[in-house]
């Protein structure tokens, strides 16, 4: 079984700081990509960032120069480094993981996802 456990959320002002953490652990083979999603009140869930298992980024426009996907394969671990905040990041933050197990037809990837975490941006 694997598990995706995310932490670091919570409340700041705009133009404060926070880190993310995505925490994988279970029966992993190895990890594929890692990616950051969001979802605020009433929207859609958006991605919001990923990186590869070679480390290549990819941001969406809103979050670009501002946030900083990472991932330390040894701990298998992802984290995501959210740098002068806005309102309008305020949203419940998910990690996705595209994961290898193993099985007993070999090595095969599934997408997990994290629970979750909420940030909110506000004064």
């Amino acid at each position: 079984q694997v598990q995706l456990v995310e932490s670091g959320g919570g409340l700041v002002q705009p133009g404060g700081s926070l880190r993310l953490s995505c925490a994988a652990s279970g029966n992993i083979f190895g990890i594929n990509a890692m990616s950051w999603y969001r979802q605020a009140p009433g929207k859609e869930r958006e991605l919001v960032a990923r990186i590869s298992s070679g480390g290549t980024t990819n941001y969406a426009d809103s979050v670009k120069g501002r946030f900083t996907i990472s991932r330390d394969n040894a701990k298998k671990t992802g984290y995501l480094q959210m740098n002068s905040l806005k309102p309008e990041d305020t949203a419940d933050y998910y990690c996705n993981g595209n994961v290898v197990v193993s099985t007993f037809a070999g090595p095969r990837e599934f997408s997990y996802w994290g629970q979750g975490t909420q940030v909110t941006v506000s004064s």
